[in-house]
């Protein structure tokens, strides 16, 4: 297989250059079928002397459209590669309006997905995914929603983090995907088909021997004047009921076979694994599954592609001819099914694992474009420690770090501010760089120290008009499933933010301090925000309860925010103010 340039350098003037050769080439092309038109006509009325530059014509044309689909392919790869780089840039700038979010994987019930924004509008999937397949980009959409797990997270951060150092691979594997591969046929259809194990009838085997060979030899009689033409025809009718009975099985083949964009797709992905070599353990077992005992698995994609071309162009109006005087059916039938019998259910098993790949090289890709220098660590205790941690959704130019310690004898913070200080972006910062670290990438931290819990949120709680749902209903709902998990005995870190909101004062303090005294006996770490500034008593009544916040200044008609986590409770709030600026009169002048 001839390899594609994915040099992400000069790309317009590379583009520029396949355009004028594939110009060249198109008129090359059209003086070589008027050459062989006339060395065809020449050979059917003069003599058959000319069949021998007829043939040599047709050879270099063939190649000559093998030479012009192999630069449309290149440019469509220079193409990919500058789309690639646009939204590198976008990420980096955080400029995400036109990556796709991946809004339909949004789940309000899911234990943290809805509330962190890892789905949607300015989301974490925007910065992460690279996929192109619909399967590939579900497998990471679930991997951002998984269980949180320690071993399987390790291995993971140590392949992205290998990947993202190999450019040229994370280049090859996306722009191929982005130039190459469509959906045009789901992949559960072919695989069925190539999962067909069928034995050969012995008369198709003879038949498509006799075919060709006595069409040849027949169209040769026949050509010399030894046998009239008639007998041609004889042969076509005598054709007819061998091709009726294989045409079944080849019209299934053509609706189910790969598309000739999708083998091509995955024939440069597996072509560009099969010759890296991979040193992290995930990355090992991963590239071995697709290593296959002999024959290498993108040749044999390659086979298969020029199969399906075969079975494509049977209805093209230069073969029907062919297959009716030579029975190219059968012999196309023989070796379709051959190559199912000895690699289809092989080869039924590369798309999954090539899904899997592009889950990786979307983490790889995350890593080299936007990626953290964070020294991430793990422990099995219920702790989490960060320094300089940031959003990663926020421009990293504007971005405020924080320092933050829970665990020990730290399980439980108050965290009380102002409006519009960022105790909720806060509280975000942590789930997301807590989901980062669980798939395999670098949270955005100096230092980030990640326990063993699972993480659970409830801050984006809404009313459902259609469940007869209330937002203060959807929120106890949300805190009642916390509390069953805890009573269970797991390991837990959660986030509730401005808790039981949808309730007067009186009974949301009331309740809010339950729920804390009651949460504090269990082994979960959390945080709690809150406008209740009564709340921030509890520090030094409830073991493991401390007070932090978040502050502002007033100044004239202006308020201004640090964004700095600070120890205590906060000591003013805003909301006053707020609401002036907002044009609401609290006394008339």
């Amino acid at each position: 297989m001839e390899g594609f340039d994915f040099n992400t350098e000069r790309l317009s003037e590379k583009i520029a250059e396949a355009n004028k050769k594939s110009g060249s080439i198109s008129l090359l092309r059209l003086v070589l079928f008027i050459v062989i038109g006339i060395t065809g006509v020449l050979t059917l009325s003069q003599t058959i002397i000319w069949i021998l530059p007829f043939l040599i014509l047709i050879s270099f044309f063939v190649i000559s459209i093998q030479k012009y689909n192999f630069l449309n392919d290149q440019k469509s790869i220079y193409k990919a590669l500058q789309l690639i780089l646009i939204r590198a840039e976008q990420r980096k700038r955080r400029k995400l309006e036109e990556i796709d979010g991946g809004k339909e994987f949004q789940d309000k019930g899911h234990p943290f997905a809805n509330d962190l924004d890892l789905f949607g509008d300015h989301s974490l999937f925007q910065l992460v995914n690279h996929t192109v397949s619909k399967r590939a980009r579900t497998k990471l959409a679930d991997f951002m929603k998984s269980s949180f797990d320690q071993e399987k997270a390790k291995k993971f951060q140590e392949a992205s983090y290998e990947l993202s150092k190999n450019h040229d691979f994370l280049d090859a594997m996306e722009s191929s995907g982005i130039a190459f591969y469509s959906e045009e046929k789901p992949t559960s259809n072919w695989k069925t088909f190539l999962g067909k194990r069928k034995a050969i009838p012995v008369i198709l085997t003879i038949l498509s021997v006799i075919g060709p060979v006595g069409g040849l030899i027949l169209i040769g009689l026949v050509t010399f004047g030894i046998f009239p033409g008639a007998l041609l025809g004889l042969w076509i009718l005598l054709g007819l009921a061998p091709l009726g009975y294989v045409f079944k099985s080849l019209k299934e083949a053509t609706e189910k076979l790969p598309s000739r964009m999708q083998l091509k797709a995955y024939s440069t992905w597996l072509f560009e694994l099969e010759k890296r070599q991979f040193h992290s353990p995930l990355l090992k077992e991963r590239h071995q599954l697709i290593l296959t005992e002999r024959e290498s698995a993108s040749q044999l994609f390659q086979q298969l592609d020029k199969l399906g071309l075969w079975i494509d162009n049977r209805l093209n109006l230069l073969y029907i001819p062919i297959n009716l005087l030579l029975w190219t059916d059968l012999l196309l039938a023989r070796k379709l099914q051959l190559w199912i019998n000895k690699h289809g259910e092989e080869i039924g098993k590369i798309p999954e694992l090539l899904e899997d790949w592009e889950v990786l090289v979307s983490l790889g890709s995350f890593e080299r474009e936007v990626g953290a220098a964070c020294n991430l660590s793990w422990t099995s205790e219920q702790i989490l420690t960060c320094s300089e941690v940031t959003h990663p959704l926020l421009d990293p130019v504007k971005a405020v770090a924080n320092d933050f310690q829970l665990g020990e004898s730290r399980k439980f913070i108050l965290l009380t501010g102002a409006n519009m200080s960022g105790k909720t972006t806060f509280m975000r910062t942590l789930g997301i760089n807590a989901v980062m670290a669980n798939i395999g990438l670098k949270p955005f931290a100096k230092e980030f120290m990640m326990g063993d819990f699972q993480l659970y949120t409830s801050m984006r709680n809404t009313d459902n008009l259609g469940e007869s749902v209330s937002s203060f209903y959807a929120e106890l709902s949300r805190i009642h499933t916390l509390i069953e998990r805890l009573e269970k005995g797991e390991k837990i870190f959660f986030l509730l933010d401005e808790i039981l909101k949808g309730t007067n004062t009186e009974d949301r303090i009331a309740g809010s301090e339950a729920l804390v005294k009651q949460v504090a006996k269990t082994s979960a770490l959390g945080i709690v925000s809150t406008h209740d500034i009564e709340l921030s008593a509890l520090e030094g009544i409830i073991e493991g309860v401390e007070n932090r916040s978040f502050h502002s200044e007033i100044l004239d008609d202006t308020i201004n925010f640090d964004y700095k986590l600070k120890q205590g409770p906060c000591p003013s709030f805003n909301a006053h103010k707020l609401m002036e600026l907002m044009g609401i009169r609290f006394q008339e002048q």
